[in-house]
This record gives C-alpha cells, structure tokens and sequence, in this order.
C-alpha cells in the first residue's frame, strides 16, 4: 500500500473515529482543528502537479521541504565546525564580532589548527623586534601627481552599493569610518547622502552605469561628475573594471525596484530598467583608460585616481601595463579583488569559476608593475576576506600597500552569514531595503562596532609588524611567510609567489618562461 492510499483510507477513518468518540466525550470536537486543514492540505498535495515528492507523500512530504528551508541554520550552529565553515569559519567571524564589541579575543589551550596539516601558514619572529605606533602604518596615495593626495588606513571598507546594503548599514559603516579615520568605498550605486551624514572619508567608485554621472543615454558626464568628485569628503575616486563576484557581468535593476530616491540617486529616470553594462563607454583601449584617469583627476579637482579589477586575461593587464610606459601615465592606485568573490550576488558559474583568485591576482599585478619599473609610482589595494592581521600581513608579502574588507566590516554591524543578501530577507537588517528589518540595525552602536574592530585590527598589524622587525606594510616580502607542502616539506611564499626583478619586461632577455606569450600578445590600443 501506498502513502497515498494509506492517507485516502486515514483522511476517511480517522474523522470517522474522532466523530464517534467526540459523542462520548464533547471535548474531542477541537481536534477538528487539526484534522480538518492535514486533510485539505493532503488532498491539495495529491491534486497538484509542480511537486512529484508531495503527490507520493502527501502530507508528510512537507517535512523534506521544512527541513531543507532551515538546513543551513542547523548546519551552521550544529555541524560545522570552528574551522570548516564556509565561506568565513566561526573562528574568524567569532573574532571579528569579539573585537567590534571589545570582548576578550584571545584563545586559551593553544591553536586549534592542526599545524602539521598541509597549507599550514605561519610567520616567524625577529629576535630583536621593533616597536610600531599604530599610528605610523598609514599609506599616503597620489603624492606625484596630486594636488590632492590622501593619506590612508592600512584597513579600510571595501566597495558596498546602497542597494545591496540597506540605509542604515551605510550610515553606521560611515559613522565608524568617521570615528576611525579610514576611508569607506561607495560601491558603483552612487554617492549617497547616507553616505554624506557622518562626514567619513569617501572613495567614490564610479562603474560601467556611471551612476551619478551619466547623461540620459547612459555615458558619463563630466559636468556633474566634478560637482559631486569636489566635495572635500570625497577623498578618492576610484574606476571599477570589474568585480570578484561576477567579473565580466554586467546587471539591470528592474523599474519595479527603481524607488524615488534611487532614480535620484543613480541619475536614472523612474519606470524604466536600469542598465549596467559589462563594460566601459568612456574608453575602449588601455591607453584610453589611462587618459580617462588623468580626465577625472582633474575633474576632481587633482584627486587620486584609480582603478579596481579582479585580474582579467593577463595579456590585457600587461597592455594596460605597456600603455603606462609609452605614455608615463600612471594611476595612482589600483584595487585588485578575487575571483572568490565577496558581497555581491552573482550566478553560481561566475561565482565559482571565472576570475583570478586574490593571492594569484595580487601576485601577477605587483609583478607585472615591477616588470615595467613603475610599481613605486602607484599603490596596490588588495580586497578580499581579510579578518585577521595575519590576513593583512599575507596580502602585504604579495605586494599589497593597503587593503579592503567587506565581509569583515559586514561582520562587525552584525552579519551572522546567512546568505540571504540577495532575497531582501537579511536577518540581520545589513543587506536589506525591508525597514521592517534594517530600522532595527541601531546606527550609532553599530557604527561603534565598526571603529572598534577597525581599531583592533591597526593594533594587532602594528604587534606582528614588529615582531616580523619591519615598520609598515609594505616592507613586508615573500620569504616572511612559511607554508607547510607536505610533511617533510617547507616552504616560503619567495619560492611558491617569487618577487620579480624590477624592469624585467624592458629586456627580452630577461623576460621569465611564461610571461613572453602575454607580453607579445599585448597592446596598448586594444584589449
């Protein structure tokens, strides 16, 4: 017998049943409540056709689907442990969230890390460390060729549209950017007045939808651009090529969801989609590129410029690379993001399988700047999942100046990962425009939050900086960091992610097995 001829036989005995005993006993009548909507729900379950599983298990069946809805809860607070969550383990987000309430964040017993595991990392101490100041580990961007240059935090906010994260996570971000003095990224939806409240410095990201400052057709417009680049809070600006999330993907926002403010806010008009193209109008070569940064400089009111990419063919990277030597135009930085992604929602296949991963990327960047001998005349942002110092000090070894986070600064306003930031069902009220939820998210305690974790993490760089014996960042090399290959095998990242030498590109003599392909194929008008 099937479930199906089991619950039609139940759905007719089992009333039967309770309507004879309910004469004996009247208080029996209340399990009509209960019987009467399994019945109706059994029935509607065998009369369907989008779900096969409920017409063979009507009923019952629903226990699968409840099951799968809450799996990610259970599996998160019951299964996973300290170390294999994904994609941040409990061990660093339960750092991040003990540092942005200033609760003790030390571990006692030793590491829980098997150190003999392969992939192991660590670093090791200098017998005579140094003393840094927190204070003396900051980056100065653009002093060649602004009149404006800026001098930043080593740790800053990553690139996060409002959009994606509601009104009152922009505002608590910016308030700790304030309280903090590091600089917080717009994200391509715009320049804000939740972005302005606080007065936090600003790096203005400007993507290929130019989102307040576009014309009507949807190419950039110089005019309001400058108006907006010369406000003193806007510190930087920066050009994002592409994303980690999706790179190479471009987006439309519905008109259903294009809001008053929105449309006033991108510059778009109300009641049609918005486009966000893959790729650039302003420019169609490297060179072009290059000569729209010295445009916006300029615009800006002599602002450094850069611009943001997770890395893309490497013979393209390499002709923007040729167009800065023939013409000596140079950015004043560039933000390098990870294939592994990071905020943003995006397809599974780009998720998972286009672009370079960070350290890879990072890697051939800061190479291939060496390669031209102008790695000195820009600086190199790395984004992506940095939530300890050690995170940073890694990223530094590869080439890194200065370095953004998200998902950590996401953390500390109270993320818990659920991964429901593109359904507009955040629980936490970060990535949501339901102000049912985000009007619980307090702004001023968060904002706090964030400036303490920010806070926490500048004094624990400055402690491994001076146990490694060397007094910022970017004194950081490859040989500092150990990796264990094997178990009879050691290793520094000088051999696994070797620092070129510089001008290596200029000499095809010296040019490494490798690189020539990419540097012949290269071009500074084309990509």
């Amino acid at each position: 017998m099937t479930v199906r001829h089991t619950f039609i036989i139940s759905s007719i005995a089992v009333p039967l049943i309770v309507f004879g005993l309910a004469q004996l006993w009247p208080p029996l009548h209340w399990l009509w409540v209960i019987i009467i909507p399994l019945v109706l729900i059994g029935y509607y379950d065998m009369l369907q056709k989008r779900r096969t599983v409920l017409r063979i298990y009507p009923v019952i069946g629903h226990i699968r689907y409840l099951f799968e809805y809450i799996r990610p809860e259970i599996q998160q607070y019951f299964v996973e442990s300290d170390l294999n969550g994904r994609p941040i383990p409990r061990e660093f987000r339960s750092l991040v969230y003990q540092r942005a309430k200033k609760q003790e964040d030390t571990r006692p017993f030793g590491t829980i890390i098997d150190t003999y595991k392969n992939g192991y990392e660590w670093i090791n101490y200098a017998i005579m460390p140094v003393l840094v100041a927190p204070d003396s580990i900051r980056c100065s961007f653009g002093d060649e060729l602004c009149r404006k240059p800026y001098s930043a935090s080593p740790l800053n906010i990553s690139a996060m549209s409002y959009g994606s994260l509601s009104k009152h996570a922009i505002l608590a971000l910016n308030r700790g950017a304030k309280l903090g003095s590091f600089f917080h990224n717009t994200g391509e939806g715009g320049l804000t007045d939740h972005h302005r409240q606080f007065g936090g410095d600003l790096v203005w990201q400007i993507g290929t939808g130019y989102f307040g400052c576009r014309d009507d057709h949807g190419n950039f417009e110089p005019e309001s651009f400058a108006r907006k680049a010369s406000e003193d809070q806007v510190k930087m600006i920066e050009i994002k090529i592409s994303q980690g999330a999706k790179p190479g993907h471009g987006g439309i926002l519905p008109a259903a969801k294009v809001t008053a403010e929105i449309a006033a806010i991108r510059d778009v008009p109300m009641g049609k989609d918005v486009i966000s193209p893959p790729a650039h109008s302003a420019f169609a070569n490297p060179t072009e590129l290059l000569h729209f940064i010295v445009k916006l400089r300029d615009l800006s009111g002599g602002k450094p410029v850069g611009f943001k990419l997770c890395l893309c063919n490497k013979s393209e990277f390499l002709g923007i690379c040729k167009a800065m030597f023939d013409t000596g135009i140079t950015p004043d930085f560039i933000t390098v993001d990870g294939g592994e992604g990071g905020t943003g929602a995006a397809p599974i296949e780009f998720t998972n399988s286009v672009g370079t991963p960070l350290r890879e990327g990072l890697h051939f960047i800061h190479n291939a700047l060496r390669g031209i001998g102008m790695r000195d005349r820009l600086r190199i942002i790395a984004a992506g999942k940095s939530l300890s110092a050690y995170h940073m000090v890694r990223l530094g070894a590869l080439g890194a100046d200065t370095v953004n986070s998200a998902r950590g600064m996401m953390f500390a306003l109270g993320c818990i990962q659920a991964r429901h930031c593109n359904t507009d069902k955040c629980p936490s009220g970060v990535a949501t425009q339901n102000p049912a939820r985000y009007k619980q998210l307090d702004v001023t305690d968060k904002g706090v939050r964030v400036f303490n974790y920010h806070n926490s993490m500048i004094h624990a760089l400055a402690d491994l900086l001076g146990v490694l014996g060397v007094k910022s960042l970017t004194e950081v090399k490859p040989h500092h960091i150990n990796r264990r290959i094997n178990s009879r095998r050691v290793t520094t990242y000088e051999e696994i992610y070797p620092e070129l030498e510089t001008g290596f590109l200029l000499n095809d003599a010296t040019i490494p097995q490798g690189w020539e392909r990419d540097w012949e194929r290269c071009s500074e008008s084309r990509w």
